[in-house]
């Protein structure tokens, strides 16, 4: 995924019926994974696939959700529910990766990458290889729904 993650943040968050404060933290989440992106550009000098960072292994997020939903849970009950929406959202973000991306879901049994279809280099540019590939008719859609959706919360 290239443009949709935010978008569909806003999907998840707008069908959950959140506004504010816990839809901008929604927002947030659904984007959080891609700041591997910074140590992938201004650290590691692009020297290994940024989807083998941390913040793009679910394992990861498994635990982190683990420990600190039930800390929430006793200490801050009030914020659960966005929580839980947030860890949904990084989730997501993971599930629309795992389309034309590589993810490893079986880590860590398996370094592997899990992926639905892949890109092929056809243009001369890798960018130009997703944008003409059918996964970003997806991202479109799902851009266009959360557009819909919110030109709807607008009007309302």
């Amino acid at each position: 995924m290239i443009i949709a993650h935010l978008p569909a943040g806003y999907i998840l968050g707008h069908t959950a019926r959140t506004k504010g404060v816990v839809l901008g933290a929604i927002l947030l989440a659904s984007v959080l994974p891609d700041l591997d992106m910074l140590w992938f550009y201004l650290v590691d000098g692009r020297s290994v696939h940024h989807h083998r960072y941390w913040p793009h292994v679910p394992a990861f997020w498994l635990a982190v959700a683990t420990l600190t939903l039930p800390l929430i849970a006793i200490f801050k009950r009030q914020w659960l529910s966005a929580a839980g929406l947030c860890f949904a959202a990084i989730l997501l973000h993971l599930v629309l990766d795992t389309l034309v991306g590589d993810i490893m879901w079986r880590w860590p049994i398996s370094n592997d990458f899990v992926r639905i279809a892949t890109v092929s280099p056809t243009h001369s540019h890798w960018l130009l290889s997703f944008i003409f590939h059918w996964s970003f008719a997806v991202e479109i859609l799902i851009c266009a729904i959360a557009l819909f959706l919110l030109i709807l919360r607008r009007k309302q």
